[in-house]
């Protein structure tokens, strides 16, 4: 039971771990020692970028970046997450989640390598040395945000600990979760005070933009978080909050007084950084022609031509991106499904309708008539993003290197018909009917399995627009301020005319309408009543779809509490109904008998294999089967969800009684029991 077999000693010293890589190459030499290796400048670099690769990235055999919405209300694929379930997600021994390694390395890394430059034992120019230790300042701090959004409550480390049973044990306390974010800022602002100026290095390493960029949002996701979550066992002082049960938070006070003042705290900082950022590349936003090119003789779309290149070093707004190599062997495998599915993940009908008509109004409320009976009446006359992010059957997808010979693994070059039947091929099958284009490429060379180099874009500086539109309406609750910004964005999406100005969006929005179908209509389980607002999260939601930000979005939001006594039905394309004008009839087998391999069997049966006209007229996804099926009352919500819950052996091995639990300096997260295998108690 030595602790340091234990996670816990994860946070400990592991002084073999030592990167000679570069942001390109593979596994570093094993065989490296600091003490020996730190002596000039290269080799710093060489460690620091290693950890480049904890940040957002495409990997092998995975749709990447473009499918880290999947699990909300924007992406779904065959089967739900267990935490939209009742029973499902349960307590365990361990959490994966719960992991130290990253943060420890860098800890280590950052201490040592600080020690020698100050000692002079490191060759060099001194402020290209700085420029690395303010990237692992960054990168710490990138690891510890997502250890926030998983957690709240953390153990704070700004140094990697000795491998000392007692030691360990005394520092297993958790600091109140805006502790934790204050100190992730803190070390942003190192970064910055390390950094050189912008523009020193390619866009492919990181400098003081990305870096306030993402400080604003650390801050707007903690500001808004103690804000939704106010008067809740999820915030310091919270009723029921488990901090106060243990001696070292009992009589914790915020810094600014209140959770009030520290949400307001923090909603400043994001709207003062992020305004930074949103003045110097507004003016510099790519522009959406609202066409998707079908030639290399078409004039091309620069908006969408941010995504789906091998190279984003020409895209200003682009504030750090990662490089793929061929003859390096750093590869990604996003581009395979350019003329399939998206590795079966699948827009959602909600996201598809929240997106306004080209007036610049909701659907259900524009001078145009919005119509889904077919993917290419669901693009007609609507948000140009929409118009060039969503693939239409029959459009052409590849026509570089587009010969049958150059296109590899793809015998085609235009997208095909959706294959909207579940049949177990996760890659070729379109759960929702829709499929989303934004990343693909135009180039067939790019699309071997295993082979591609397309980039992927870190930080878009379209972000920190959006962050201060809504830090700041919410610390002044004025439109005034951040209309010029949300132009900007509007500009950029391609829209044209009254539809530029969000008032016409604001003037004709119903939020019974919007409460239908975006999560973000809620928070805490109420409709938001502020049609600006709303609006705000709309614009978010649309034009950041598969950056991977959603999630992160509901769950500040605390957009999920409604689900516990309203289910939501995920849903698709419409496949049933109007038969006459609706193309899918002429594109599957609608006989029973399932003798062919396009045949449709929608009687709920275990040999189901697309969802029952009975249930809707959209496709269901998780609704095909319905006899062994955990969700075919829809996806529901418990409390407990919006955070993990603690690995119960770190509490064991830390209690001063190993049958205790209740006893050990950590503590769990609202409504989770210390006991395995126990479901959320609310």
């Amino acid at each position: 039971m030595k602790l340091y077999k234990t996670l816990i000693a994860a946070l400990a010293l592991s002084a073999s771990v030592v990167s000679c890589s570069d942001w390109l190459e593979q596994e570093p030499p094993s065989y490296l020692t600091p003490d020996s290796y730190f002596t000039d400048a290269t080799q710093v670099q060489a460690a620091v970028d290693w950890f480049y690769t904890v940040m957002v990235t495409h990997g092998n055999w995975s749709y990447g970046v473009y499918g880290n919405d999947n699990e909300t209300d924007n992406q779904a694929d065959w089967y739900p997450d267990n935490k939209y379930g009742t029973g499902l997600w349960q307590t365990s021994l361990t959490n994966g989640n719960w992991s130290w390694d990253n943060i420890r390395n860098i800890n280590y890394q950052l201490r040592t390598i600080s020690d020698k430059h100050s000692a002079g034992e490191i060759s060099g120019e001194a402020t290209t040395i700085n420029q690395y230790i303010g990237e692992l300042y960054f990168l710490r701090s990138y690891c510890y945000f997502d250890m926030l959004q998983k957690w709240g409550d953390l153990p704070i480390f700004s140094w990697a600990l000795n491998d000392n049973e007692h030691e360990l044990i005394a520092l297993s306390v958790r600091e109140p979760r805006n502790e934790v974010a204050r100190f992730i800022i803190n070390s942003l602002d190192s970064a910055l005070n390390l950094m050189q100026p912008q523009g020193t290095y390619a866009t492919t390493r990181i400098g003081p933009d990305a870096v306030k960029l993402f400080k604003s949002r650390v801050a707007l996701y903690e500001g808004t978080f103690l804000k939704y979550f106010a008067n809740t066992p999820f915030v310091p002082n919270g009723p029921n909050w488990p901090g106060a049960a243990k001696d070292y938070n009992a009589n914790y006070q915020y810094p600014t007084g209140s959770v009030e003042a520290e949400s307001n705290y923090f909603l400043q900082i994001a709207a003062e950084t992020s305004k930074e950022i949103a003045d110097k590349y507004m003016s510099q936003l790519r522009i959406n022609t609202g066409v998707v090119p079908q030639s290399s003789t078409d004039p091309s779309n620069p908006y969408l031509g941010i995504w789906g290149t091998v190279d984003m070093s020409d895209v200003p707004e682009v504030l750090l991106w990662r490089e793929y190599n061929r003859s390096l062997g750093v590869v990604n495998d996003v581009e395979v499904v350019v003329t399939k599915s998206n590795y079966g993940i699948g827009l959602t009908r909600s996201f598809v309708e929240n997106y306004l008509m080209k007036d610049g109004r909701p659907i259900y409320d524009s001078q145009y008539e919005y119509c889904d009976t077919s993917v290419h009446k669901v693009r007609e006359n609507r948000d140009p993003r929409l118009t060039v992010f969503l693939k239409e059957p029959g459009q052409t997808n590849l026509f570089i290197n587009a010969d049958a010979n150059s296109i590899g693994d793809h015998g085609v070059a235009e997208e095909p018909v959706p294959n909207i039947i579940r049949n177990g091929d996760a890659e070729n099958g379109y759960p929702t009917g829709y499929a989303l284009r934004k990343g693909g490429t135009f180039d067939g060379a790019l699309t071997d399995n295993g082979a591609s180099t397309n980039a992927c874009a870190v930080f878009r500086a379209t972000e920190a627009l959006l962050n201060y539109m809504e830090a700041e309406y919410l610390l002044t609750g004025s439109i005034n301020n951040i209309l010029p910004y949300w132009r900007a964005v509007r500009t950029a999406a391609g829209f044209t005319g009254d539809a530029i100005d969000p008032q016409v969006t604001i003037s004709h929005t119903d939020m019974a309408q919007e409460a239908k179908c975006d999560w973000g209509a809620y928070s805490g389980g109420q409709v938001v009543d502020d049609a600006v607002l709303y609006n705000i999260r709309r614009e978010r939601r649309c034009e950041l779809i598969a950056e991977g930000l959603r999630w992160m979005d509901l769950q500040r939001w605390r957009a999920l509490d409604q689900l516990k006594s309203n289910p939501v039905h995920i849903e698709g394309m419409r496949i049933y109904g109007n038969n006459k004008n609706n193309p899918i009839y002429e594109w599957y087998d609608w006989a029973s008998d399932g003798a062919t391999s396009n045949a449709i069997i929608n009687d709920g049966s275990v040999s189901a294999n697309v969802s029952s006209p009975d249930l809707s007229e959209y496709m269901r996804p998780h609704e095909v089967n319905m006899v062994q099926n955990d969700f075919k009352e829809g996806l529901t919500w418990h409390m407990a969800h919006y955070l993990q819950p603690m690995p119960i052996r770190q509490m064991i091995l830390t209690a001063s009684d190993y049958a205790s639990p209740e006893l050990s300096p950590l503590y769990q997260n609202p409504y989770w029991p210390i006991s395995a295998d126990m479901p959320a108690e609310q």
